[in-house]
């Protein structure tokens, strides 16, 4: 059996995706689920792009220790300086650096012969070498490079001192034939190629990142990149969840392993979800809420029969309770020390205050709400870890809404600004929502554009907690907002106001991320 490194980009990759804004606590949070979960590498993010993201990776480096931690920087020493501040603190500190090879990069982005392509390579593996033990080299859309070229170019960085080579198809363009075959060539035809070890990294735009990666696998990399839920840049990247499952399940034909903690993935998909903003399609494989879900008569006859009739996975086999509704763990009698003991079920360290915060959280919640889930808890405990109260923002102080007879609906925000002023408003629309949000929106100093609003629930039952996500535009950046309630027009509320937070965030760093797509 080969064992196959699986390097994670959610923290980059994925963060990449439009509207997403992850704070430092946030990505934190991620990093040590995808630790608990087992992958081999995180990518943690593009520390030169900003401070922001500087800080962030130099949290996830100074904090995690199961998972080795790298981060992207393109062939610039200003790059790969960042990148080693960064993490030089991590156990074992790894680069990613990048490079296009393919001629319409080199042509219009690069503005760069070959000969030039290979010489910067070479040089900024190099200078990596001096501060790296691990230098991982991307060619950059390799999978639109001239096979002769890219085996020249792999010889030349090899020897410079990359130990990993990256082959991505970076814009999803390829098939599994073509991508496996280029790993098949690169393996026959680069003669120090076995100084190092080859990776996949590909993209989903024709739906075949899932296909590409095991095909890549099956040529000879041993090492996968992908993404929890498949989140990244325009349609995405492998996803990591269906990699594992399918390596696992079919293990008759396939001969790989992987580190992973199969169990673990309901979670990290969860959280990935929540923090982002990003909802998990109902159909998803793996990992949407149908997954597991038998609404056809005869496949239901044969679900009672024997559920391997229909049902290839187990549920419980990535982390999925056997009701998927969640059970019951907690209630309005429990005690702090019966929910203490549920929070580090979760593997999850709350300080003294913030466990005094969750407790008094969940019991202002099982006011309200007679069943109270897993789910629910998580919720909970996430929105307290991932907290940024810290910065100057706007604070959702009161509101009402009110139907009028004329059937326009009437709504009033009270509201604490980042300076610390008190104002009100009160404005008339055709729905709550409406009504709602044209209330925040007066009162805003910035400039908002509605993208999209969703509404959902955590858990079941008519007592659910309510969850709302939205997306807006400020300054033509996108910013989504996630918000958290029992009652949905709270929710909805503050929702918007935690996006409009997150703009503040994004201002009071450093310029904003650059995107990158290696």
């Amino acid at each position: 059996m080969t064992d196959i490194k699986i390097f994670d980009t959610t923290l980059r990759d994925g963060e990449q995706s439009p509207g997403v804004n992850l704070n430092k606590q946030e990505k934190l949070e991620i990093a040590k689920q995808l630790e608990r979960l087992g992958v081999d590498v995180i990518e943690a993010g593009f520390p030169a792009s900003s401070e922001g993201d500087f800080q962030a990776v130099k949290l996830i480096a100074d904090t995690i220790k199961d998972s080795t931690v790298t981060a992207l920087a393109r062939t610039k020493k200003h790059d790969i300086d960042r990148a080693y501040e960064a993490l030089k603190n991590t156990p074992n500190p790894r680069i990613h650096i990048f490079l296009a090879t393919s001629p319409i990069h080199r042509e219009f982005k690069l503005k760069m012969d070959k000969q030039k392509v290979i010489d910067t390579s070479v040089e900024m593996v190099t200078y990596s070498k001096s501060m790296f033990n691990e230098v991982e080299w991307s060619a950059e859309d390799a999978s639109r490079t001239e096979l002769p070229f890219l085996a020249e170019i792999i010889e030349a960085v090899i020897d410079a001192g990359a130990t990993i080579i990256n082959l991505p198809d970076t814009v999803g363009y390829t098939t599994p034939k073509e991508y496996g075959e280029m790993f098949k060539y690169v393996s026959e035809n680069v003669p120090n190629i076995d100084k190092a070890i080859l990776s996949t990294h590909c993209h989903n735009d024709l739906g075949m990142a899932v296909a590409n990666s095991v095909a890549g696998i099956e040529n000879g990399a041993t090492q996968i990149e992908c993404s929890i839920n498949g989140i990244g840049e325009r349609a995405g990247n492998a996803a990591l969840e269906e990699i594992a499952v399918a390596l696992h399940i079919r293990g008759d034909f396939y001969p790989y392993t992987t580190n992973l903690n199969l169990q673990e993935i309901k979670r990290s998909s969860d959280i990935v979800a929540k923090l982002t903003g990003m909802t998990v399609q109902p159909n998803k494989a793996i990992i949407g809420r149908n997954a597991y879900a038998h609404e056809a008569g005869i496949h239901q006859d044969g679900m009672l029969k024997n559920s391997e009739t229909y049902e290839i996975i187990s549920p419980a086999l990535v982390g999925v309770s056997a009701d998927t509704a969640n059970t019951l763990f907690l209630g309005k009698h429990s005690g702090r020390h019966a929910f203490k003991d549920k929070v580090k079920s979760f593997k999850v360290e709350l300080t003294e205050e913030e466990l005094s915060a969750a407790f008094s959280s969940f019991k202002e919640l099982t006011d309200h709400k007679k069943e109270v889930t897993d789910d629910d808890i998580y919720s909970i405990i996430m929105e307290i870890k991932t907290d940024a109260s810290n910065i100057e923002r706007y604070v959702l102080d009161n509101f009402e809404v009110n139907y009028e007879q004329d059937g326009q609906t009437k709504a009033h925000i009270d509201v604490v600004t980042p300076v610390g002023e008190h104002v009100s408003h009160e404005v008339t629309g055709s729905g709550s929502v409406e009504a709602l949000y044209k209330a925040i929106q007066e009162i805003l100093r910035e400039k908002t554009n509605l993208l999209d609003y969703q509404l959902s629930s955590v858990g079941g039952g008519k007592d659910a907690l309510a969850e709302s996500r939205v997306q807006i535009k400020i300054n033509n950046q996108q910013f989504s907002g996630r918000g958290t309630a029992q009652d949905v027009l709270a929710a909805s509320a503050n929702a918007y106001i935690n996006a409009v937070n997150r703009y503040l965030m994004s201002e009071q760093a450093a310029a904003p991320a650059e995107s990158v797509n290696a």
